[in-house]
């Protein structure tokens, strides 16, 4: 179940699917042939989104990324809603949002039938979280931020229908300056073919989405001088190191953690009563006492070690001497694994609300994550379903929910060093002023907490007056909070606001 751990989130460099080659040297040899771009398909629908009536069209299909004049080096595939408004529409008045999960290896089927698409996969709250039950259903999302702009679903190289050209030419994809330029290249030559250069135009990344929406907002100016109006990050990350980092990782991972243990009702009465307090408790300590004990390690004398793991237990529920015998540093896995452990479980990762069962409770970490499997079987035959039968795209290729394919990911270029965008996102916003950002964080997010991303804005160099530009929204869940009811209306608000700039 490792292979887990790469969806919708970022790891360390090191993180990887080992591909093996005695199974790539059994594959038919037409497997190496060129990547036939299949007919692109439209269909014609009616919605009614934010209590408006909208016809709209929905276009599926793949564009070719070329190397040279002559030989495409990719079919990306993606799905498109656009507003039916006539020929002579002017594209000024309708915004349009370029939308992608992350992994690396995730196609955008998350967002796409999970909050911002026209139609949404019906979940169920059954006591753990959200899994629906079989047969799985495929409704309308009232709620959708359709109603406010046109939007494009894109699967990068290797995932849903998208496939490099020879299958050799496919690592050159899998990485970040791949990446990035193979998504800049298709919002590019998207925005051509439509006619959309005059439109307002955002970009929407969840988890290692977020940070290539990071890499893009530079990179799309610089290339092309596109000069995005927002950028949206949904359940983010722009610098590794809060997530893998050790003594960051334990401060930035502590206010989630706490949510989680409220959630489950663990904490004691006066914190799970008032949860802003609570908040504001738990986040004063993590920036201060709690920094500051972990800052002075060997330091730290005993009896104010003590101190602290009292303070962690009360936050946390984990009893003192585990927290004591764990050097005060609780990640996030070590939590996972003993918040339930008296009850015989385990929550997830992605959304700590869920719980499940572990064949081995011993360990320092869950070897499963109960809320991949809420929601993984749901939403890959609903998406193959639908995009079959309901938008008449037929292709003989598997749609790749979430591969390993494209492990190791390759982040040579940021030298060894962890991971981070941060500055690259700075460029864009003193570059463009007029670049406005909106974080959308779940609450009981393990995978990417809160506080992580806030850690790295804390930390954007940018001018102080720019700051205003930042616009954060919290939401009840996990790193896919629109798969409750609740967020997912408020969400898709908050987005619709943003985008009209309310």
């Amino acid at each position: 179940m490792k292979s887990l751990s790469i969806f919708l989130t970022c790891l360390l460099p090191l993180t990887a699917f080992a591909a093996d080659k005695k199974d790539d040297d059994k594959k038919p040899k037409e497997e190496e042939k060129e990547n036939k771009q299949e007919e692109t398909k439209t269909t014609s629908h009616t919605g009614t989104f934010a209590g408006k009536s909208i016809k709209y069209t929905a276009t599926a299909g793949t564009l070719e990324l070329k190397k040279d004049e002559k030989d495409a080096s990719a079919n990306i595939f993606y799905v498109a809603y656009t507003a039916d408004r006539g020929k002579n529409a002017d594209p000024r008045e309708r915004p349009i949002v370029f939308c992608f999960n992350g992994g690396p290896g995730s196609s955008a089927v998350w967002l796409h039938l999970g909050g911002l698409g026209p139609k949404r996969v019906q979940m169920s709250e059954d006591g753990q979280g959200m899994r629906p039950k079989s047969p799985y259903t495929l409704g309308e999302n009232p709620d959708s931020m359709f109603a406010a702009a046109d939007l494009v679903f894109i699967d990068p190289v290797s995932t849903g229908y998208s496939r490099a050209a020879e299958k050799d030419d496919a690592k050159g994809f899998h990485g970040y300056n791949g990446d990035i330029k193979s998504i800049g290249d298709f919002i590019r030559l998207y925005t051509a073919t439509n006619e959309r250069w005059l439109s307002p135009k955002y970009i929407a990344g969840e988890s290692y989405g977020s940070f290539r929406a990071a890499g893009l907002a530079e990179s799309l100016q610089s290339r092309f001088g596109m000069f995005l109006d927002g950028v949206i990050l949904v359940s983010g990350v722009l610098d590794f190191q809060t997530l893998r980092g050790e003594d960051l990782t334990c401060t930035c991972f502590l206010p989630a953690l706490a949510e989680v243990a409220a959630y489950h009702k663990k904490l004691a009465p006066d914190l799970q009563s008032d949860p802003e307090k609570r908040r504001a408790e738990v986040e004063a300590f993590a920036a201060g006492p709690y920094q500051t004990a972990l800052y002075q390690g060997a330091r730290l004398p005993a009896e104010k070690a003590k101190e602290i793991a009292k303070q962690l237990s009360r936050f946390t529920s984990l009893s003192e001497d585990y927290i004591l015998a764990r050097d005060l540093r609780v990640m996030p896995w070590h939590f996972r694994e003993e918040l339930l452990k008296a009850e015989g479980l385990v929550t997830g990762r992605f959304d700590a609300r869920v719980i499940g069962r572990d064949q081995d409770l011993a360990g320092n970490s869950p070897g499963v994550d109960p809320s991949y499997g809420a929601v993984y079987g749901a939403y890959s035959s609903v998406m193959k379903d639908y995009v079959r039968r309901t938008l008449k795209f037929e292709s003989e290729r598997p749609y790749e929910i979430l591969t390993g394919n494209v492990h190791p990911w390759n982040y040579n270029n940021f030298g060894g060093r962890y991971p981070n965008v941060t500055q690259k996102l700075a460029n864009a916003i003193i570059d463009n002023p007029d670049l406005r950002v909106f974080i959308a964080c779940g609450y009981q997010d393990l995978a990417t907490p809160p506080r992580a991303i806030e850690h790295s804005i804390d930390h954007l160099n940018i001018p102080k007056d720019l700051q205003g530009n930042i616009v954060y929204k919290y939401y009840e869940g996990g790193h896919m909070m629109y798969t409750i009811d609740a967020s997912n209306t408020q969400l898709n608000l908050d987005l619709a606001d943003f985008i009209e700039g309310k």
